[in-house]
């Protein structure tokens, strides 16, 4: 997936886990691992404590595409640099990259964001974030380009279903 918090990457992981699709999501391991960002562990460091857990992640998406399960990482993938590497972490364990980008307007990232915040304690996947985090962060982020083959979605899983079902070779090499 590629887009920036409140974009809707958990809300579509988790319908495509509904479907039997296998959910990894760094968010929820930071939170196992080391409780809130910015209460438990200091703010600035979560760089730092992300790196071990997106090799942990990497490990296991490899590990369930080799036992041929149909994986999502609940992650924004903000650049190329990190979608091509992620894309050869998948095709090494013989999977096929799809990339879903998720493109949503600031004031309903925003809005979601709030309603989030109230939840930070309770929810690993609330990281409470300032409007001016998620403008700071917007200033990193690298949408897809058509130089990298990617859905865009329209807030209707089924439909990102439908594509995936499409874009996946059967066992005897046609797609379905």
């Amino acid at each position: 997936m590629s887009g920036l918090q409140g974009s809707g990457k958990t809300t579509l992981a988790r319908a495509l886990e509904e479907a039997g699709v296998r959910r990894l999501c760094p968010d929820e391991e930071m939170f196992h691992r080391y409780g809130h960002y910015g209460r438990d562990f200091p703010r600035g460091q979560f760089r730092v404590r992300e790196a071990p857990v997106l090799k942990d992640i990497a490990l296991e998406l490899q590990e369930l595409l080799a036992a041929g399960h149909d994986t999502v990482v609940d992650h924004g993938f903000w650049t190329p640099e990190e979608r091509a590497q992620w894309a050869a972490t998948v095709m090494e364990a013989g999977g096929e990259p799809v990339l879903i980008y998720l493109p949503v307007p600031h004031e309903v990232r925003w809005g979601r964001i709030r309603k989030r915040n109230e939840r930070s304690l309770v929810d690993a996947n609330s990281i409470e974030f300032s409007e001016e985090d998620l403008l700071r962060h917007a200033g990193r982020f690298y949408p897809p380009t058509d130089d990298e083959p990617h859905i865009v979605y329209d807030g209707h899983p089924e439909n990102v279903l439908a594509e995936l079902r499409r874009a996946r070779p059967s066992t005897d090499g046609s797609r379905h």
